[in-house]
């Protein structure tokens, strides 16, 4: 398989920018193709590099001192609620396909596959019953300031047949948490309550606010009695290796999408061999995440994105949380900063 740098250095660029300088995980310089012959026509800056932080305090300084021209992605809430008051910037939002949420192992989680207390339908109810309590709401507020929105289906708001499946099912109807639902629905199947698990988190990768995020979901999962967290947080490159390995039964994970269509919040997460690696599989949602990537009919392929998403909620592979919203922070004088349903930056429309 080719590198990274032999693909740059074979210049197979048809888009509005090629690739004139690639240092990875650091600084990638573009200039306009002059071969280019797309929809978007002629980039409105010749020239446009694209630096990479270590963390969010680190681009939040940069944009704040104006050593870049705008910043996008992963800056904290209250960054990003300070620089909507800070003279010569300006805050643009737009709707996020980004997600957040957690990942039920199969095997590892309470009462999984593998456990020495084995029971598929005592690890449902676990997994229920977690569904019941969690209060995104008052996560999106406390701990997002509402960059994050709460996500009660597995496709985000905004893209075809989403749905919020989610809230009907669990907590008290209306997207609330239900305490005595959690815990009828344990003792309907035999659970012995508290149920203890460790869950992970990894706050190096999806932000500062991750620490304070699970804190908040430990303490809304004690607080109902029915159950005792261990929350724990790992470096990223451990995190990705344990992860896989059914070292973590109950984590945390993030999705940037890679394209703005329903089928990249399905097929790399509820396929067999899916990059998860969680254990999941279900033939009847699989083939029907296979038919709605074929069907080209729009009306007839939501009413299936619908179904998969109705019964992906009854079986809570993973637990959707929140939404977040596109942000990006600009230096005053800077124009074209767009932010819409593509999830990208638009290079070819900034200015300055």
């Amino acid at each position: 398989m080719a590198s990274d740098e032999d693909i740059v250095k074979a210049n197979p660029f048809a888009g509005q920018y090629a690739i004139t300088k690639y240092d990875k995980g650091n600084l990638i310089a573009f200039k306009a193709y002059e071969g280019y012959v797309g929809m978007w026509g002629a980039p409105k800056t010749e020239s446009v590099n694209q630096k990479y932080f270590a963390n969010e305090s680190n681009l939040s300084q940069a944009i704040e001192t104006k050593a870049v021209d705008v910043a996008f992605r992963s800056l904290s809430a209250t960054d990003v609620e300070k620089f909507e008051t800070t003279k010569g910037l300006q805050v643009i939002k737009g709707p996020g396909g980004e997600i957040r949420y957690l990942v039920f192992n199969f095997n590892s989680m309470p009462f999984g596959a593998t456990t020495a207390d084995a029971d598929p339908a005592k690890a449902l109810a676990v997994r229920q019953a977690i569904a019941d309590t969690i209060d995104r709401e008052k996560i999106s507020t406390q701990v997002f300031k509402n960059t994050y929105t709460p996500l009660y289906s597995f496709i985000p708001e905004g893209l075809l047949g989403a749905n919020e499946a989610l809230k009907d099912l669990y907590g008290n109807g209306k997207g609330g948490p239900d305490v005595e639902r959690a815990k009828k629905r344990l003792a309907d199947a035999g659970v012995q309550t508290p149920v203890s698990f460790p869950l992970q988190y990894a706050g190096e990768r999806y932000g500062a606010s991750s620490a304070e995020e699970y804190a908040q979901i430990k303490s809304q999962l004690e607080a109902t009695g029915l159950f005792k967290v261990d929350l724990q947080s790992t470096e990223w490159g451990q995190y990705t290796k344990d992860r896989v390995e059914d070292l973590y039964p109950v984590h945390q994970l993030g999705w940037f999408p890679d394209y703005s269509d329903p089928d990249n919040y399905l097929s790399p997460f509820f396929l067999p061999d899916n990059f998860l690696v969680n254990h999941f599989e279900n033939k009847e949602i699989t083939a029907l995440i296979d038919k709605q990537r074929v069907t080209s009919d729009t009306e007839e392929r939501a009413k299936i994105l619908g179904e998969i998403q109705d019964k992906l909620a009854v079986e809570l592979s993973t637990l959707p949380m929140l939404q977040g919203a596109q942000v990006a922070v600009a230096v005053d004088g800077v124009e074209g900063v767009t932010l819409d349903a593509s999830f990208k930056l638009r290079f070819g429309l900034i200015t300055k």
